[in-house]
């Protein structure tokens, strides 16, 4: 991970909720937000079954075109244009992050910085967690996963008090006839 004692507020996210349309809406959210990041897109939305993702390297207008956005269709999205603070430039590292874990799976896209992130995934990697990213958005998810709490949103709270810094989140859950209880 980078470290840095200046500020960095780059990166963008966008949620769009209940439109038919949500990943168009989600596309033009990301091109408006392209200045804040020109690394890597992406893009998860939610038909309210299923999550659907796209994401790769490069400009918003370049990685989304009308094949892209139609495999994309939902009536939920979040997105994510990046401009690395930690981690490496790469795809693996691109949001939004999408995971199967005991709490679900779950979507999420983070723009800020967690300043105790490196302290929580040295203790999470000693105590056995494996990362797939560099990403400190990572640890997020693994704090949710491991989280004792037993719903989504208890663990997610629960995850962000263990956390420091400034930051914004987006999420995304598949629902499924357990979870919309």
């Amino acid at each position: 991970m980078l470290t840095s004692d200046k500020f960095r507020d780059e990166c963008g996210v966008v949620a769009i909720h209940a439109h038919p349309e949500a990943e168009k809406l989600a596309y033009l959210g990301l091109h408006a937000l392209q200045h804040r990041g020109q690394e890597s897109a992406g893009i998860v939305t939610s038909d309210g079954e299923r999550l659907r993702q796209h994401k790769s390297m490069g400009l918003v207008a370049d990685i989304f075109g009308h094949d892209v956005l139609s495999s994309l269709r939902g009536v939920l999205a979040i997105g994510h244009t990046r401009y690395s603070t930690a981690g490496d430039s790469a795809l693996l590292n691109a949001q939004p992050i999408m995971v199967q874990s005991n709490k679900g799976t779950i979507s999420i896209a983070h723009n800020g910085n967690l300043v105790n992130a490196q302290a929580i995934r040295a203790k999470l990697e000693g105590q056995g967690s494996i990362f797939q990213t560099n990403s400190d958005t990572e640890v997020l998810v693994h704090l949710i996963a491991l989280s004792r709490e037993q719903t989504l949103p208890d663990a997610i709270a629960d995850a962000l008090r263990r956390v420091e810094g400034a930051f914004s989140l987006v999420m995304l859950r598949r629902c499924t006839a357990r979870t919309r209880t």
